[in-house]
């Protein structure tokens, strides 16, 4: 036996259950990995409250981590036992141990250990798709990054700005505001003290914004339109205030013949081959010093209820992860 959080219905923090669970023998193409850390993300409040749909009930959530080897399963030719893997997109986080498929599975270099990784892989391969493939960000290019002081937001900012862009930001606090210009932020506008739309249009002298990235949802929504150029790209990545509705799609043509898009991070790591380019890409600016990984909260695992509690009342910045 060993022990996971399991989520028998949809609901509030509560319904996460720290409970034992049966070992499973290993498939071909299978391996077994002892958790060292698991990555808390926003999209693991989405399948825990119904705002997406669950693979089935009961399930156990969570989409990263990272860990060593401890079983290989037939026809696995590519790992060895002992070595240390992190893997994104692979539903089934939330565990002592996870089954993964090895083509999923990712070596880690020698200089990020677990705790990193976990920290790091699914909202760093976000930020990697939405700065390199969603829009290719570059020198002479303004961006705004929405909830900059989040996991992906402190990523993000310092990415785009190792690109070359001018980076805004926006944020709930002056804590936070402060915290992501310690992170690549030319500007980070308190957008409860002031109107985003109108700062942007001051700091970029009316010339507005290439591209938004926007993981808020309703509460920016459509406000982040205004802060475009014209043909510019509203990127819509998450939605942790809520999902865009009534959407007219006439309002593009209005505000500027826009773009808009709304990506996930499986759009663009169908394959091992994208798998790897993304992973390998991220690992290089880490390892370069380029992006910092910033672990501000760490939560035992079985207390994930309280985590989801913390993380869902805006409680957190940079990245959470849960300890085994």
């Amino acid at each position: 036996m060993t022990h996971a959080i399991v989520v028998d219905r949809i609901g509030g923090p509560d319904v996460l259950q720290w409970r034992p669970v049966e070992r499973r023998a290993l498939e071909p193409g299978e391996i077994r990995v002892r958790q060292e850390a698991i990555g808390l993300n926003f999209i693991d409040v989405y399948f825990r409250n119904g705002t997406y749909k669950a693979p089935q009930m009961p399930f156990v959530p969570g989409k990263e981590g990272a860990g060593v080897v401890i079983e290989l399963g037939p026809e696995v030719a590519d790992l060895r036992l002992g070595d240390r893997v992190t893997y994104c997109g692979v539903d089934g986080a939330y565990a002592e141990e996870i089954i993964l498929p090895s083509a999923q599975a990712l070596a880690l270099p020698d200089e990020i250990d677990c705790r990193t990784a976990a920290a790091m892989m699914l909202k760093g391969m976000t930020a990697e798709y939405l700065l390199r493939r969603t829009f290719e960000v570059g020198p002479g290019h303004t961006v705004l990054i929405h909830a900059a002081a989040g996991g992906v937001g402190l990523i993000a900012g310092q990415w785009a700005k190792h690109l070359g862009a001018r980076v805004i930001g926006t944020a709930g606090s002056p804590e936070k505001c402060a915290l992501a210009l310690d992170h690549g932020y030319d500007h980070v506008i308190d957008y409860r003290k002031e109107d985003f739309v109108a700062v942007v249009s001051e700091l970029t002298g009316g010339a507005k914004c290439d591209v938004v990235y926007d993981s808020v949802g309703k509460d920016t929504f459509p406000s982040s339109l205004d802060c475009l150029k014209r043909r510019g790209l509203f990127v819509s990545f998450g939605q942790s205030s809520g999902k865009i509705e009534g959407f007219d799609i006439g309002i593009l043509n209005q505000k500027g013949s826009l773009y808009l898009t709304r990506p996930n991070l499986n759009g663009y790591t169908a394959t091992r081959a994208e798998l790897q380019a993304s992973a390998q890409a991220l690992f290089e600016v880490v390892r370069s010093g380029a992006v910092k990984i910033r672990i501000n909260q760490t939560f035992p695992l079985a207390e994930a209820a309280k985590a989801h509690e913390t993380l869902e009342a805006r409680g957190t910045t940079g990245a959470s992860i849960l300890t085994v």
